[in-house]
């Protein structure tokens, strides 16, 4: 049902210009990082599957900070905990460049997981608070342009991997990183501290949808439907490109140009989530999701043609776009910080189990069946989003709402 906007005018500005640059900025971060690997897989001589288990100590450490920086940001404060992870990630983001072992890389990467989960949890928190403030749907804009400030910093990656080595193109985007902290700390610092925010959704920022609802077992439930995305999110990625040279024989070019269709799908349906969230609520975005990703993953596992697979991964990336970002905005809603980092640790391991599931599925019952898996957890988490509005609603049927705008400072 449509939600309810009385009162929420404009958002000010100066509540979210910073959040903003932090969310684009993490993107660039990541994605440079990412675009080093295979460099860096060299500079250590390792093998594909030593490379995966120090790539498992990120994983593993950052989900494991993510479950204690609810905590964290309760004690300290979300926007000081994001201000001082940021430049803590800016600097780790350059020791993986001095790693000679394929030890030293593990450790490392146990070291960079665990600060950058703690960062991702503060900048979901901040944005749950400034949704409560302010009652306006901003999870999956600032998750878009996480997105892309990913391509951009892709774009940077590849632009100076021809100029400058490992260490030095990884140091150049951490000083920038550090440039961004200088220039935007005070600001995010001043848009209002995470006590008063909290204070004010104690009165009205619960969503009306979720207010009945047991906390715990809403968060956990909130997890699973990250979890179910994450592995949409995370098998896609994977094996989309692959799906399109095996099975339908597209040139390698090609098939790269089909995984840019969905990553494109994904940033653009965050983009515009937010007024979608706001037009339709939360909950028939998320379902209304779940089904259109399990629909286009459908045809692009059993599509006879490449064009009419192009059209499944443009379905499936508008479909999974605004589903994880609202599940951690309704998970923050109910439980805050801690909230927000229970269902990210839930949701990780979604991104986690999601490739190497399809893989030895494919094995089993070939890759069309195995990415047919991405429809049936959609339409799983399609029916918790259901079930959990049901359950806050009882036998009335209350509508869905969006939390009322406070006054903080």
């Amino acid at each position: 049902m449509p939600q309810s906007r009385r009162g929420a005018g404009p958002v000010p500005v100066n509540r979210l210009y910073p959040l903003t640059v932090f969310f684009a900025a993490d993107g660039v971060l990541f994605a440079s990082w990412v675009v080093r690997v295979p460099e860096i897989k060299n500079q250590v001589d390792a093998s594909a599957t030593a490379l995966g288990l120090a790539l498992l100590c990120m994983t593993f450490s950052s989900a494991v900070s993510m479950y204690f920086a609810g905590g964290l940001c309760e004690r300290f404060g979300t926007r000081r905990l994001l201000v001082a992870s940021f430049p803590a990630v800016c600097a780790g983001l350059v020791l993986p460049a001095v790693a000679r072992t394929v030890v030293e890389l593990g450790g490392i990467l146990l070291l960079f997981g665990a600060i950058y989960g703690v960062l991702l949890v503060a900048l979901n928190s901040a944005a749950v608070e400034v949704e409560t403030a302010t009652g306006r749907a901003i999870m999956s804009p600032l998750h878009g342009l996480w997105s892309v400030g990913g391509l951009i910093g892709a774009v940077i990656g590849g632009l100076l991997a021809a100029h400058l080595g490992t260490f030095a193109h990884l140091g150049l985007i951490a000083v920038a990183g550090l440039v961004v902290t200088a220039g935007f700390a005070a600001p995010m610092l001043k848009v209002g501290t995470a006590n008063a925010v909290a204070k004010a959704g104690a009165h009205e920022g619960k969503p009306a949808d979720v207010r009945r609802t047991p906390v715990g077992m809403a968060v956990v439930l909130l997890g699973v439907v990250a979890l179910c995305t994450a592995y949409g999110e995370g098998a896609v990625g994977d094996w989309g490109a692959l799906h399109l040279r095996e099975e339908l024989g597209a040139a390698a070019g090609v098939a790269s140009y089909g995984f840019g269709v969905y990553s494109v799908a994904i940033a653009a349906g965050r983009l515009t989530g937010g007024k979608l969230i706001m037009r339709l609520g939360e909950t028939t975005v998320l379902t209304g999701g779940a089904v259109l990703a399990a629909v286009g993953i459908l045809v692009t596992a059993w599509a006879g043609s490449l064009p009419l697979a192009f059209v499944g991964l443009l379905a499936v990336g508008l479909g999974l776009a605004n589903m994880f970002p609202v599940a951690i905005a309704k998970a923050g809603a109910i439980g805050g910080s801690r909230g927000v980092g229970l269902a990210s640790t839930i949701g990780n391991t979604g991104m986690l189990a999601g490739p190497p599931i399809i893989g030895f599925l494919t094995d089993q019952i070939g890759l069309p069946s195995a990415l047919s898996t991405v429809a049936l957890l959609a339409l799983v988490a399609g029916g918790l989003g259901l079930l959990l509005r049901a359950r806050a609603a009882g036998p009335a049927g209350r509508p869905e709402v969006r939390p009322e705008p406070a006054d903080v400072p």
